[in-house]
């Protein structure tokens, strides 16, 4: 199964943003853990559509911080900022990163948006990781 059709089948299941993120991290690694993927749900829809940043992008931040545990505080620092740099102009033309503007305020438009921003996020942070050896 490729990482689209994945994310897709764990849509299905009602995961959300950030819980696709963490899960396909926990895949990588073989793991399965629930709880945390059920603990990641408040980040979905900007902190429970609460106004907050993307869940893909806290989803993100957690994937690279459990893939890339690793390594040093230093590079997880720069990681994680090329990551979050990527991000805000992945999502430029929304207008901001947080779900509100990405799904111009209407939460229907996630059917439509969501995917794309999830599956590129992941293409980014398998990316990033593999540049430094560990993907």
């Amino acid at each position: 199964m490729d990482a689209f059709d994945r994310i897709m089948e764990l849509s299905r299941q009602g995961l959300y943003c950030a819980q696709i993120m963490v899960q396909l991290a926990l895949d990588a690694e073989g793991k399965e853990n629930p709880e945390l993927v059920q603990a990641v749900r408040g980040l979905c829809g900007g902190f429970a559509w609460s106004g907050g940043p993307c869940g893909v992008l806290s989803g993100g931040v957690c994937f690279l911080s459990l893939l890339g545990r690793e390594l040093p505080a230093e590079e997880k620092i720069e990681l994680i900022g090329q990551f979050h740099a990527w991000f805000r102009e992945r999502t430029a033309q929304y207008g901001g990163e947080d779900c509100d503007c990405i799904l111009e305020g209407d939460r229907r438009n996630m059917f439509k948006t969501c995917p794309g921003i999830v599956m590129d996020s992941y293409a980014k942070c398998a990316e990033l990781l593999s540049e430094r050896g560990l993907a």
